[in-house]
């Protein structure tokens, strides 16, 4: 015993020591910061280093513990090699600025100046650029294509119908440039997304916007120039400012580059064993146990395969009993109308039970992605958010021409009268158009019905005039009574937790993010007792030729990538409007705008 008494005093007063220890937060990003961890499994790409993302909420809750733990002492960012999207970066931001506030250091390291990191840089007292770095802080930029031009060359016409003057969502299949309300609604846009980061770089950093438009204006500077206007605090190579930073909190400070974030490496696979014990232990639900918070993430365009585990996920809180309230993250530009109103009804179904539901929205919530936020308790998005695009699209693709130049022929038999209203030969006749356009109108009106249920007398004026397809940002439509608060992901939770009346509860991430190989591994589930005997499927969309032709062509190669890009999410707009016949669709520059 006299000889284990020294040692456990020891043990001890190391881990004492350990705890007095200096803690330094650091936050190296690279790649997409998925919405919600979702990576789907393929056997030809599969990598035995794929491990499940690190996802926005992730990086958030680090942040907001980081500001409240005492041992922390600051924390160290490099973002040049992450994407994000504006609205992240807007929330990112905030969550620095409280942890200034607790007192803390935030250093930023950036190898060149744009927009996107000039934004977080304006919430540092240490942001440093690289010597030599590059000073691209010209301005927001982005491109709309318009594909008229080459299903005229293949002999496809798009026959689109659209409720609203401002629904432009399929002006890219039948222009060849903007309409005028199109071209004014995305140029007011870029007036609030441009005015809004000129005024948070200007007010971070101590500086007259006069100066930082003046600096933007007039096109690539140099880092000595950027030091000199205040844009950044000092010019270091990257060994500089790691040398500068340990030295500032000395040899006893811990640098943690795993701060409360999960573990997002794959699992180790060193034989053949340890594959078969991942094959079978893959799917395994989480026991909810304990009261606790849902963060449910919808995260992609709205589609029957991308809502089904949306669905479930919130159905499963409805019925835990554990369950206090959820906060519903929106990041999607919409899709089919079927899908929004399913996802819609399950959202309702959780707001009947009387927990509170919150929407918190990402860098896109329109259309289809209001339709279902629209009935939250509270709506949070950011400034740069864009949402709105109230409105109904639909189109069918007339594929005659293009078989007549393939020497293709066919000859139709039907019984009943519109029998043939979706054959793809033709475009729509006037009395197809008008069916069309009614059987529209109704679910134009289903929608706004939603609306207004949802939003009530906070909307500012009469809804038609809000809606018709208008987009706006996360700023204008709180000013119009289409969001209640500018704020992300941690102020949502924060309402949850105080209206639900828990302190400081557990919170789950739905559904679960994974890693390729979870989703390669599971088998199907089987209904369990908490699901609805009749459950949702997710089938998988067909690839037309069409869109393989597009995606495939070596031309596409030789685009930059927000080129490629914008014909990827084109030739998916292009399969949607082929599988369904109604759209809740937001225009293609709704997405997250790249910025210089």
């Amino acid at each position: 015993m006299k000889h284990i008494l020294p040692l456990l005093a020891a043990l001890v007063m190391g881990s004492l020591n350990a705890a007095d220890k200096p803690v330094i937060a650091v936050y190296d990003l690279e790649g997409v910061l998925s919405e919600g961890g979702q990576q789907q499994a393929s056997l030809l790409g599969f990598s035995m280093s794929s491990g499940r993302p690190l996802t926005h909420f992730d990086l958030v809750r680090s942040l907001r513990q980081a500001g409240e733990d005492a041992q922390v002492k600051g924390v160290v960012l490099e973002v040049d090699q992450a994407s994000l999207g504006v609205a992240q970066l807007q929330e990112i931001r905030r969550r620095l600025l409280a942890i200034r506030d607790a007192g803390k250091d935030v250093w930023i390291y950036t190898d060149g100046l744009t927009l996107r990191t000039a934004l977080l840089g304006s919430a540092a007292n240490h942001f440093v650029l690289m010597p030599e770095g590059d000073v691209s802080l010209t301005g927001l930029y982005s491109e709309t294509l318009y594909f008229k031009g080459l299903l005229d060359t293949i002999g496809v016409t798009a026959d689109v119908v659209h409720i609203g003057d401002f629904k432009s969502a399929g002006e890219q299949f039948y222009r060849s440039g903007p309409s005028e309300p199109a071209a004014r609604q995305m140029n007011a846009v870029y007036d609030s997304l441009f005015k809004q980061l000129v005024a948070n770089i200007s007010s971070g950093r101590g500086i007259e916007p006069a100066i930082l438009q003046a600096f933007i204006d007039s096109g690539f500077r140099t880092p000595e120039q950027a030091r000199d206007n205040k844009l950044v605090d000092d010019l270091q190579y990257r060994s500089d400012f790691i040398a500068t930073v340990r030295d500032h909190y000395g040899e006893e400070a811990a640098f943690n580059r795993e701060y409360k974030l999960p573990d997002t490496g794959s699992p180790e696979m060193d034989s053949m064993f340890d594959l078969f014990s991942l094959m079978f232990s893959s799917g395994k639900s989480k026991r909810f146990r304990k009261d606790h918070l849902v963060v449910v993430s919808l995260d992609a365009a709205i589609t029957d395969a991308s809502i089904a585990p949306v669905r479930k996920a919130i159905l499963q809180a409805t019925k835990n009993d554990k369950c206090k309230g959820m906060v519903l993250r929106v990041n999607s530009p919409g899709g089919s109308a079927r899908a929004s109103e399913i996802l819609w009804k399950a959202a309702d179904r959780f707001k009947a039970s009387g927990k509170p539901f919150v929407v918190s929205m990402g860098g896109v919530a329109a259309s289809g992605g209001y339709y279902i936020a629209a009935g939250a308790d509270k709506i949070y998005a950011e400034e740069a958010t864009i949402t709105g695009s109230i409105g109904v699209v639909g189109m069918k693709l007339a594929l005659g021409g293009m078989m007549e130049k393939l020497g293709i022929t066919t000859h139709e038999f039907k019984r009943g009268e519109h029998a043939d209203l979706m054959n793809s030969n033709r475009p729509f006749s006037n009395p197809e158009r008008t069916l069309m356009r009614n059987s529209m109108l109704d679910v134009y009106g289903t929608f706004k019905k939603r609306v207004a249920d949802g939003r009530g007398d906070k909307l500012t004026g009469e809804l038609e005039s809000l809606a018709g397809g208008r987009v706006y940002t996360g700023r204008h439509a709180l000013e119009i009574g289409l969001v209640d608060e500018i704020g992300g992901l941690r102020e949502a939770i924060v309402f949850v937790s105080g209206t639900a009346g828990l302190d400081n509860p557990d919170i789950h991430l739905l559904p679960e993010p994974k890693d390729p190989f979870s989703g390669l591994f599971s088998s199907p589930k089987k209904p369990g007792k908490e699901d609805d005997f009749i459950t949702l499927n997710a089938p998988s969309a067909p690839v037309g030729r069409l869109r393989a032709f597009l995606t495939a062509h070596p031309a596409l190669h030789a685009l930059d990538p927000a080129k490629r890009t914008a014909i990827e999410r084109f030739a998916s707009r292009l399969e949607a409007f082929q599988t369904e016949r109604i759209l809740l669709l937001a225009p293609p520059f709704a997405e997250p705008l790249p910025s210089s």
